[in-house]
């Protein structure tokens, strides 16, 4: 059987979770994989100069690990895997087996108030938004954009059921190119 693989990737607190788990209860026959899941202990994620540490960044999430339950999943024939995370355009081996690729994107004002009414473990220290993961963000998405093509960029703001359907239908009309394809 042949697998589609979806990305959906963007912003801290864009939507992408959201969208992907809406996806996954959408489309038969499907696997959720989240990069949120792989996170290295905070005891090894590097810290910068200014005390915040580095999650947003590659070296603090085990790829490695996620790529291997990645091929799992594909063994098992899954017939449309969702792979959701803030930075899997940017690891290449991934990126490259991505075959739609999504990004939730949202202003800095509304990614900022997004992010400041939810709980993390640890917290986000004062000014971590502003000072590290607003930044990283804007340097990651040039690397990817650098990096990557074929990336439809949605619209965060915009109601969840319609960027669903949007993407549902993007979805189940490449599922039909496939099995026109057998």
């Amino acid at each position: 059987m042949k697998t589609l693989v979806l990305g959906v990737g963007g912003v801290t607190n864009g939507g992408k979770s959201t969208l992907s788990k809406s996806i996954h209860k959408q489309v038969p026959n499907s696997c959720l994989i989240a990069q949120d899941a792989y996170f290295k202990d905070d005891s090894v994620v590097p810290v910068d100069i200014n005390g915040f540490k580095q999650y947003d960044m590659l070296d603090a999430l085990h790829m490695d690990t996620m790529m291997r339950e990645w091929t799992s999943a594909e063994e098992e024939e899954v017939y449309v895997l969702i792979v959701e995370g803030f930075l899997i355009f940017n690891h290449r081996p991934l990126s490259e087996l991505i075959y739609k690729k999504y990004f939730m994107e949202v202003p800095y004002d509304v990614c900022k108030r997004r992010r400041s009414s939810r709980v993390y473990t640890p917290p986000d220290p004062p000014g971590y938004f502003d000072g590290f993961v607003w930044p990283m963000y804007l340097k990651n998405r040039l690397q990817m954009e650098s990096m990557v093509s074929g990336i439809l960029f949605l619209d965060g703001l915009k109601p969840k059921e319609e960027l669903l359907a949007m993407v549902c239908k993007d979805v189940c009309q490449e599922i039909e190119r496939l099995r026109e394809d057998d």
